[in-house]
């Protein structure tokens, strides 16, 4: 039990709920959800398994020190009292992220910069050098979080935030982020015992995180780094180890995962995307007009998608768009379970269809909603009678 320690996985608006069931059955312990945030405790063992294997996480950090802050001076002095040669080389590089919620700290980025200079002037005055700034590759990536009167000083884990998988190399407009997609995933409850549809796919974001979960493929294998692979207690056997062991735990897949994009172009990236993660034999990708499409087979159909908006909707009629939508899901796609997130509250109503199911989620920094529309294989009203 010496071992442990206390973690905090950062998530979006509205993914507690998933992340903590997430991190339970990943084996973490004493699970609390925050505000996009869940707190967990584990072993070095368990921070390389939940940067590995969770899906709906943006972050992994580990604190190191929590004290009260009242003015700038507080913040110097204890951030100097850590013992940084612990967690880094006077040779070393080192980079502070800060986010702050205070009548003092009122700018992350002179929050970010007095930590590094009571880091720094640590090194100075025990041995005469000091480590550099590297924003970009430091050996140690250190955030800082004030809220109201409380600090916390955390080594960062994860370094660049992990919804960068490793598969992306081609991008459409907007493309959707890789844990808000499997989060959507999750959220609309498919768990690869149906086939699977994105009928405007982008660059298939949506189609790989799906065919992973399907699988049960660790999210995060093809990352290049991550950041506790420069710390000083970096374990590669340990590490190696538990890549292992969540790689055992992957399942068959025996349904289909279908996405179609009416741009060739996004086709393309699609396709490439796909093939770089390798999960190209788990999804077929065709060049297809949705609005045009109709469902083949009887089978049940789960369907996942982000439809365009904002820039990607310039020369588009909203309402004609979202009309579309509507006409297409109600006539070609009887015994689907159709989910669609939308930053434009006001084009839903233009669907036409009653959604059974709203949720209130952010996209980026947009307000959306992932709403959820329930096509029966006649009417509702037959469907009724049929149950009775």
């Amino acid at each position: 039990m010496d071992n442990n320690f206390k973690m905090v996985a950062k998530t979006l608006f509205g993914f507690e709920d998933i992340l903590a069931k997430e991190l339970t059955q990943l084996g973490a312990m004493d699970v609390e959800k925050g505000v996009r945030n869940v707190s967990f405790v584990g072993d070095k063992g368990f921070m390389y398994k939940a940067n590995l294997g969770i899906r709906t996480a943006i972050k992994i950090l580990k604190p190191i020190k929590s004290f009260r802050v009242t003015r700038e001076d507080d913040l110097y002095k204890n951030v100097k009292n850590i013992k940084w040669e612990n967690y880094l080389k006077s040779s070393g590089s080192l980079a502070v992220d800060a986010t702050v919620h205070h009548s003092v700290f009122t700018h992350s980025q002179y929050t970010a910069l007095k930590t590094k200079d009571a880091i720094v002037d640590r090194f100075r005055e025990n041995g005469g050098t000091r480590p550099d700034v590297d924003l970009r590759f430091p050996d140690l990536k250190i955030n800082v979080h004030i809220d109201r009167q409380r600090c916390t000083i955390s080594l960062d884990t994860s370094g660049e935030s992990l919804h960068r998988r490793g598969y992306k190399t081609a991008t459409n407009i907007a493309p959707i982020n890789e844990v808000l997609a499997a989060g959507l995933i999750m959220m609309s409850g498919w768990d690869g015992q149906t086939d699977f549809m994105d009928p405007m796919c982008g660059s298939g974001t949506v189609l790989a995180e799906a065919a992973m979960i399907a699988c049960n493929i660790p999210p995060n294998l093809m990352r290049k780094e991550f950041a506790f692979e420069r710390w000083e207690d970096w374990d590669v056997d340990l590490f190696e180890t538990i890549e292992e062991s969540l790689l055992k735990k992957t399942r068959e897949f025996h349904h289909k995962i279908i996405g179609y994009d009416k741009s060739p172009s996004a086709v393309r990236k699609a396709i490439e995307n796909i093939k770089n993660a390798h999960l190209d034999e788990f999804i077929h990708i065709q060049h297809e007009d949705f609005f045009k499409t109709q469902k083949a087979g009887t089978d049940k159909l789960h369907m996942v998608f982000n439809p365009p908006y904002g820039e990607r909707l310039e020369n588009l009629n909203v309402e004609e768009f979202y009309g579309n939508i509507g006409t297409t899901l109600k006539h070609g796609y009887p015994n689907t379970n159709a989910w669609l997130i939308t930053s434009n509250l006001e084009a839903l109503k233009f669907v036409g269809l009653r959604p059974s199911r709203k949720i209130k989620v952010f996209n980026a920094k947009l307000e959306s909603r992932l709403v959820k529309y329930e096509m029966y294989e006649g009417s509702r009203k037959a469907k009724k009678q049929d149950l009775s």
